[in-house]
């Protein structure tokens, strides 16, 4: 007999991890192949995951995919979890909790680049004091270039930095990245702008493809503080060894790298020629 909780296992991973989306007609001639269910079985296991708020619908270019859900708390790192607003949760001493509202901006950290770039703010911000390159204090100034939801400027100023300037030249995901930052009582430390700021930070986020990360190399060393850090993600895998040579060589540092699901994240330390 099949154990199901085994098989719910391996839908959440399916849809979690693989590159593929998976479709619900998808998903079910899946798991009947590898453990033999029958389809109306599978479907009920499906809307089982549904129902408890650990998958959900999407709908793209007319087809229906299963991705995870979160409509409830979602750990992403070591210490970051997501939560959709009005849900409760017990906070361990060590967590950092981000509101989420559910929005069309990419950025909730369904898709593995926002997940990495959350981790590189994690481990930025909690690097041992003799390799760190920034200090954990409230005097720092974070600068998100594409912002979108506003989840990772959210997430770097939860971890300490003082003050934050998130950019989009979408309407639409700046209007959205405002309604986080309110949820999150950070109106007060965050501007939201449609243009790259004057002014200098100790830590640029970018979340972009890889054409644009290129094209920014510069613009980012030039307006990062000494040893500022950049973290970046949107990078495909077969792209990190270009886009880690052009940073090198505009003046980066190579400190932290981390990849998912044919993705990849970095964190890179500003040197002082």
């Amino acid at each position: 007999m099949t154990d199901i909780d085994q098989v719910k296992e391996y839908i959440l991973k399916k849809v979690i991890v693989s590159s593929r989306k998976y479709t619900p007609i998808r998903m079910e001639s899946k798991i009947k192949n590898v453990f033999g269910l029958e389809k109306k079985t599978v479907r009920t296991i499906i809307k089982s995951l549904i129902s408890a708020n650990e998958l959900t619908y999407t709908y793209q270019f007319g087809n229906t995919f299963l991705v995870k859900s979160f409509n409830r708390p979602v750990r992403i790192s070591n210490r970051v979890i997501l939560i959709p607003p009005a849900v409760t949760y017990s906070l361990k001493h060590e967590d950092v909790l981000v509101r989420i509202k559910p929005g069309i901006s990419f950025g909730s950290g369904e898709h593995p680049t926002t997940r990495l770039a959350i981790r590189g703010i994690e481990f930025a911000m909690e690097m041992d004091q003799k390799d760190q390159i920034v200090t954990y204090e409230t005097h720092l100034k974070v600068l998100d270039i594409g912002t979108g939801s506003g989840v990772l400027l959210l997430t770097a100023l939860k971890f300490g930095c003082g003050r934050g300037v998130g950019v989009d030249i979408d309407s639409c995901a700046r209007m959205e990245a405002i309604e986080n930052i309110e949820l999150n009582n950070l109106a007060d430390r965050t501007v939201i702008a449609d243009r790259l700021p004057e002014g200098s930070f100790h830590m640029v986020i970018a979340n972009l493809r890889y054409p644009s990360l290129i094209d920014m190399s510069e613009m980012i060393y030039e307006v990062l503080e000494k040893n500022g850090i950049a973290v970046l993600s949107g990078i495909k895998s077969d792209e990190r060894d270009e886009v880690m040579n052009v940073y090198i060589k505009n003046g980066f540092k190579n400190v932290w790298v981390e990849t998912e699901n044919n993705w990849v994240g970095v964190v890179l330390g500003k040197e002082e020629g």
